[in-house]
């Protein structure tokens, strides 16, 4: 039990963490070898949604009923995974500037538990978060496995890091970190405040207009940031 936490930080991962990596070149091949397409993928807007529904809305675009999509959809990640780790070696993820320091303030906060809410299939998203040796430590969250929906994550991610600590967070003290209008509304679905970050495809002018509580260029300034994601926390 965290018996003192009282701020559930809850962060995205693909632009907002890390960037880089082989992950489009690995779906583009499973779906290939899955689906014998992978529909209009260039140009397509991967932005702050589930995997599960990158894959859906490319095949709906080229004929795929949703029966024959989801019936395939356990080989397409498991031949998705295979590619992605394989991949990993040769060309891993990269932490974004700031990141690092963040993630150890938030660590060493007493009042502060950090979780996951990404697209990314659970297993994807660990793959992701070891080649920057940050598996270990961001085990729990909301993931793209648990639901298509991009909006319903926030909830998952809230109730698993409420088990696992033994308190209860209230909405006004969860907040919702991410790098896309998408990750926003996330948070503001599910009441909690949200912090945008211009680290990934969206300036700071789109995040503004999403009504973010909050939208930094980077995280590079580390007591700034800091002081915008504890807001109200004690100690």
């Amino acid at each position: 039990m965290v018996e003192t936490a009282t701020t559930l930080v809850l962060l995205d991962i693909d632009g907002t963490l890390v960037s880089g990596g082989p992950a489009k070149e690995a779906f583009e091949i499973a779906m290939l070898a899955v689906y014998e397409t992978h529909g209009a993928i260039e140009g397509f807007d991967f932005s702050g949604k589930t995997d599960p529904q990158i894959a859906r809305e490319l095949l709906l675009g080229s004929g795929f009923t949703d029966e024959r999509i989801d019936a395939s959809l356990p080989d397409l990640w498991e031949r998705y995974l295979a590619e992605l780790e394989a991949r990993l070696i040769d060309e891993p993820m990269y932490l974004l500037p700031g990141v690092p320091e963040l993630l150890d303030r938030l660590d060493a906060h007493p009042a502060v538990v950090v979780a996951i809410v990404t697209g990314n299939i659970v297993q994807g998203a660990r793959l992701k978060l070891a080649s920057v040796g940050l598996a270990e430590g961001l085990s729990i969250g909301g993931f793209g496995s648990d639901h298509e929906d991009r909006n319903l994550l926030a909830p998952v991610a809230i109730a698993r890091a409420e088990e696992a600590c033994g308190v209860t967070f209230a909405r006004e003290c969860t907040v919702v970190v991410g790098d896309t209008p998408r990750d926003v509304a996330c948070g503001q679905q599910a009441g909690t405040r949200t912090v945008a970050v211009a680290t990934g495809r969206c300036d700071a002018a789109s995040l503004r207009a999403t009504g973010a509580d909050r939208v930094f260029q980077d995280f590079l300034d580390t007591d700034e940031v800091m002081r915008e994601l504890v807001r109200g926390t004690m100690p």
